[in-house]
């Protein structure tokens, strides 16, 4: 299992994450907000502005205050990492 780090030292298993995108729009907002209505919704910022929204596949929202192409990055860096566990069969 892959983890990835999505701010001040939080990590979000990689495999789980199906969306990240910008909390700007008012469909993430919708989003966010039934989400916390649901109890589904992890707030990551620590009271910072959230930049980034991750949606997992457990209906889960994470907020993030790293940028969409930052955590995205640290996901592509992840999976370069040389780790071939998965594939070696």
């Amino acid at each position: 299992m892959k983890l990835i780090n999505i701010g001040f030292g939080n990590m979000v298993a990689a495999g789980r994450v199906v969306a990240i995108v910008s909390p700007d729009s008012a469909p993430v907002k919708r989003v966010v907000q039934k989400a916390k209505e649901k109890d589904l919704l992890i707030d990551a910022t620590y009271g910072r502005r959230s930049r980034a929204v991750l949606i997992t596949d457990s209906e889960h929202v994470i907020l993030s205050p790293l940028q969409p192409e930052t955590v995205a990055n640290r996901m592509n860096y992840e999976d370069d990492d040389g780790d071939e566990d998965e594939s070696d069969e």
